[in-house]
């Protein structure tokens, strides 16, 4: 049975749920990080070989990584804490994000 979510004025709607960021895509311009209040995704440094490198934080700059640093980008790394508010889609330039409706994960 499919549960019936309302907005607080009584309308239908359905939470998509952030599953995944496109790391080819993605610019790692950090806008979708800086809506989600759930914590869902982290920025994380790229290789030039698109191996990724380790979370990043806001202090890092070029030099880190021991100089292997090529980029970076936004990955999905707690998933669960995902609303499926849709703040971060809203916001990408890129397009590059995955959303999955409530109603089509498995209960």
């Amino acid at each position: 049975m499919m549960t019936i979510f309302k907005t607080r004025g009584g309308g239908d709607w359905t939470p998509v749920y952030l599953t995944r960021i496109d790391g080819e895509t993605c610019i790692g311009c950090g806008r979708c990080y800086k809506v989600c209040s759930r914590d869902v995704m982290h920025l994380y440094g790229v290789d030039e070989s698109s191996n990724v490198l380790g979370a990043a934080t806001e202090d890092d700059d070029d030099d880190d990584f021991d100089g292997e640093l090529n980029r970076k980008i936004m990955m999905v790394d707690n998933a669960d804490a995902c609303i499926g508010c849709g703040a971060c889609a809203r916001v990408c330039p890129k397009n590059c994000q995955t959303h999955v409706p409530a109603d089509q994960f498995a209960a």
